[in-house]
C-alpha cells in the first residue's frame, strides 16, 4: 500500500485506534479506577489501555499499556472485541478489545490511576464507566468476536452489538 493512497477524502470520518484490555485471575477481573486528574472517567472503573503509538499493533500496544498502568505482563492475551465509536464530531474511536490471564506479580499505580482486581460479581457496585456493563459480558465470555458501535450525541449514549453477540450476565 503507498500512503498516499491511504489518505481520506475529505469529507470522510476519520477514527483514532485505541487498546482495552481485561486481566483475569480466576474469578476477578483487573480493572484500572481512574486517578483523580484525568479528563475523562475519573474515580470511574476501566479497563487497562490507550492509544497506539506510531509502529505498534493494537496487540503490542494492548502488552505497553498493560504493562505501564500496572506494572503486569499477560500470560495470554486475545483479541475479543472491536468497538467503533462515533462521536458528534470526528474523529471518532475505534478499541480493539483483549482479554488475557494474567502473569504472576503485583500491581503497580501509575498516573493513570490505581489497578484493583475486583470479583465479577461485585463489579454491579461499582462506579464503573458506562460500557462496561454492557461489554464486560461479552468479551469475558469464551467464544466468537464482539464487535460494537457506540453512538455519542445530543441523545446521550447508545451501544448497539451486531446480532449474534453473546448475551451473558456479568
Amino acid at each position: 500500500m503507498r500512503p498516499e493512497d491511504q489518505r481520506s477524502a475529505a469529507g470522510q470520518y476519520t477514527v483514532v485506534a485505541r487498546t482495552l484490555v481485561f486481566l483475569t485471575r480466576g474469578s476477578k477481573v483487573l480493572l484500572l479506577k481512574g486517578a483523580p486528574t484525568k479528563r475523562l472517567w475519573a474515580g470511574k472503573y476501566n479497563g487497562i489501555g490507550g492509544h497506539l503509538e506510531p509502529g505498534e499493533s493494537p496487540y503490542t500496544s494492548a502488552l505497553r499499556e498493560l504493562r505501564e498502568e500496572t506494572g503486569l505482563t499477560a500470560e495470554t492475551l486475545e483479541l475479543r472485541g472491536v468497538v467503533h465509536v462515533t462521536l458528534p464530531e470526528p474523529p471518532g474511536v475505534v478499541f480493539f478489545v483483549f482479554v488475557g490471564e494474567a502473569a504472576a506479580g503485583d500491581i503497580v499505580a501509575s498516573e493513570e490511576g490505581v489497578p484493583e482486581w475486583v470479583e465479577r460479581e461485585a463489579m454491579a457496585g461499582l462506579s464503573l464507566v458506562e460500557d462496561l456493563p454492557a461489554l464486560l459480558p461479552r468479551v469475558l465470555t469464551p467464544g466468537s468476536m464482539t464487535f460494537g458501535h457506540y453512538r455519542v450525541g445530543d441523545a446521550g449514549f447508545e451501544i448497539q452489538f451486531d446480532t449474534g453477540a453473546r448475551d451473558a450476565t456479568l
